[in-house]
């Protein structure tokens, strides 16, 4: 296998490989580290946190349906204050060792997000990056509301770029991708990361109740990675800045699907869940088909597609 130069900038945060791992499924990186050492990843991306302690949804708030995952957890989360006391020791460290720490921004509302990215901003000297999610489906308020219309997500941005100098990278619905993703980059996003769950339903058909506390859910796994395919080939057409692909990503080969599409990045997300020392053998399958495919460096293969 030649030796394939595999570092990637995704909006401004230099990565040592396209590899980042999708916020919601990877905790705060240390809960991985019995398996494997983190730090040769590119990227993790922390769990979503607000300004103030979420309690998310109430159980049952996870049910696993034919090739994928439907949760309703609700962006649950301590904090910003108290996710940067547990976890920031361990995550400047992580940092230190060459994996770049990208921390989840979440709120009900523009007003809540702009603080969050003032207290990201004054209390996570550890952040890389931010990931703005406007589009988590399983909140009431806040989360996909956010980014509902393409004029929605560009007002947020552009409430929140004023007040962060570190990369934005913004975590798109799956819908509308083109326009919105182009009023994001005009609004100063860096990045996009695409895509969030795609809502469903799951229902017992004996107690003819849903399966879940709330009636839908996201849906995520390899069900979905065909069309989160298609979404980052849409936005790469459609913007200049760099994507981060999420959707069903088990195999280095799914990974490469992203890429030759336009993604710069991508995150594995549910496939943690299933196997949790997944990410570096899906890197090490993901570095064989770039050498497999002649590259000297895994950038010629991004949007390399032929259609």
């Amino acid at each position: 296998m030649s030796d394939v130069s595999m570092s990637v900038d995704l909006g401004g945060i230099k990565m040592r490989n396209p590899i980042n791992t999708a916020s919601g499924t990877f905790g705060y990186g240390w809960q991985f580290e019995g398996f494997y050492d983190v730090a040769q990843l590119g990227a993790i991306t922390t769990k979503g946190c607000s300004i103030d302690p979420w309690d998310g949804n109430p159980a049952p708030r996870m049910a696993e349906i034919a090739s994928g995952l439907m949760n309703s957890v609700g962006l649950q989360n301590p904090g910003i204050s108290e996710f940067v006391r547990q976890d920031g020791e361990y995550l400047q460290g992580l940092r230190e060792r060459g994996c770049q720490v990208i921390c989840q921004v979440v709120g009900h509302s523009v007003e809540e997000c702009t603080r969050a990215v003032e207290l990201y901003d004054d209390l996570a000297p550890f952040a890389s990056g931010l990931e703005l999610n406007i589009s988590c489906p399983n909140v009431s308020r806040g989360g996909a509301a956010l980014g509902a219309t393409p004029a929605a997500a560009a007002e947020v941005m552009r409430a929140v770029r004023p007040h962060t100098k570190l990369p934005v990278i913004v975590k798109m619905a799956p819908h509308d991708v083109g326009e919105t993703a182009r009023a994001l980059e005009a609004e100063g996003a860096d990045a996009l990361s695409l895509i969030n769950t795609i809502p469903g339903m799951a229902i017992d058909v004996r107690t003819r109740r849903s399966r879940l506390s709330r009636a839908t859910a996201g849906i995520s796994g390899p069900i979905v990675h065909h069309m989160a395919v298609r979404m980052v080939w849409e936005a790469y057409h459609a913007v200049r800045i760099p994507l981060c692909g999420i959707g069903g990503v088990t195999t280095g080969e799914d990974a490469a699907e992203f890429i030759l599409a336009g993604a710069t990045a991508v995150s594995v997300g549910t496939a943690n869940l299933c196997d949790p020392r997944c990410a570096p053998r899906i890197l090490s399958e993901l570095r064989q088909w770039a050498s497999e495919q002649g590259a000297n460096d895994i950038r010629e293969l991004i949007g390399a597609v032929e259609c």
